[in-house]
């Protein structure tokens, strides 16, 4: 592991040191496991969106205009 140092407000630390206390576990070990846990949620969004899990959406490069005429684009109606 690598060593690494933070600065929390002093409410941040406090609570999560009761959380830590309470869990019987190290300050860094619910830290670790916290952070753990937040990647974990946040990769889990990613992959769960269908913008970033569905590569056949679209493939190539967009078009300029393709903001202020997506309806062209999406349905065929003329500009």
């Amino acid at each position: 592991m690598d060593r690494t140092t933070i600065m929390l407000p002093p409410e941040l630390k406090t609570r999560a040191s009761n959380q830590a206390k309470k869990m019987r576990i190290s300050l860094g070990q619910y830290i670790r496991e916290a952070l753990k846990k937040s990647l974990d949620i946040e990769n889990r969004r990613e992959a769960d969106d269908s913008l970033f899990s569905d590569n056949a959406v679209f493939v190539g490069t967009t078009p300029e205009d393709l903001a202020s005429n997506h309806d062209g684009y999406l349905y065929g109606d003329e500009k």
